[in-house]
């Protein structure tokens, strides 16, 4: 995948209701693209409907699932997934993404629950990611999750991704987070589990903050900044992919929108940094 292949491009910004305001006048410069969650969007109308139609008009919009529950054992919800479908035809929204992992079964769980490391999964799941991809006419991206237990477990989290991005022919959402969170929790080495990740099946990155319960547990909570060995795994991310749109989420404890655009311009500080070193090897060559 080369850059033009890219949904969106540079630094983006999760939209949240209490920063449409501070936001939109004047609007950051450094943000090139914003991402919501659709489930928080489909049918809302009024004052807040209008000013997502202004926002989705005038930027790039990416959207983030929270309750398609892709491993769920429960039918796939096809009424939602039209619903979705007009939603994202109706805001000229670049991709879908979707969380790896199940949120529901006969009624919601209220968090995103691990699915088994199985080879029975990869192909229930990726058929259901096939079906959701043929409902809304385009491909989805899906993201690699935090995990804090891997029952059933067959193979290693990496394999399993994989074998799911291969057999669905689906994008992925790289959480350069959750693959730090999830190399402390499991003990595994974060770069060496970035670098066996398929890069040209790689839409847009995730970058986030985290809780530490302990030395040895960390829980994914986008409730707080991001830390610098986070920003460092971002750095390895595009030392070895090249640069890649990436998105600062930030779910609760919002700061003030000066504080998160100052994240965003760390963003754009490793982009260029690696734009730079690119440069400068390739006159050298």
């Amino acid at each position: 995948m080369n850059t033009t292949d890219y949904p969106v491009h540079g630094a983006g910004l999760g939209l949240r209701r209490s920063i449409m305001e501070p936001l939109a006048d004047p609007f950051p410069s450094q943000v090139q693209f914003m991402e919501v969650a659709p489930e928080n969007w489909i049918g809302v109308g009024g004052r807040y409907g209008r000013k997502l139609r202004e926002f989705t008009e005038r930027y790039p919009f990416v959207t983030h699932g929270l309750s398609l529950s892709l491993g769920s054992p429960a039918p796939l919800d096809e009424a939602f997934l039209q619903r979705l479908k007009r939603f994202l035809n109706q805001h000229n929204i670049r991709i879908y993404s979707e969380h790896l992992s199940y949120c529901s079964d006969d009624g919601h769980l209220y968090d995103l629950m691990p699915i088994p490391f199985t080879e029975e999964a990869v192909h229930y799941v990726a058929e259901r990611i096939r079906r959701v991809q043929d409902i809304l006419e385009q491909p989805i991206a899906v993201e690699n999750v935090s995990y804090y237990a891997a029952p059933g477990k067959q193979m290693d989290e990496i394999e399993f991704i994989n074998a799911v991005l291969e057999e669905a022919d689906c994008r992925l959402l790289l959480d350069v987070n959750n693959i730090y969170v999830n190399s402390v929790n499991h003990r595994y080495d974060p770069v060496e589990f970035l670098h066996a990740l398929p890069g040209e099946r790689i839409s847009y990155i995730h970058v986030a903050g985290h809780y530490n319960e302990a030395e040895d547990l960390i829980i994914d909570t986008h409730g707080a900044p991001v830390i610098d060995p986070v920003w460092e795994l971002l750095d390895q991310t595009y030392r070895h992919f090249g640069v890649l749109p990436t998105l600062l989420e930030r779910d609760f404890n919002l700061p003030p929108v000066n504080e998160l655009l100052a994240e965003v311009d760390m963003i754009h500080t490793l982009q260029q940094r690696q734009e730079q070193a690119h440069d400068y090897h390739a006159e050298s060559v």
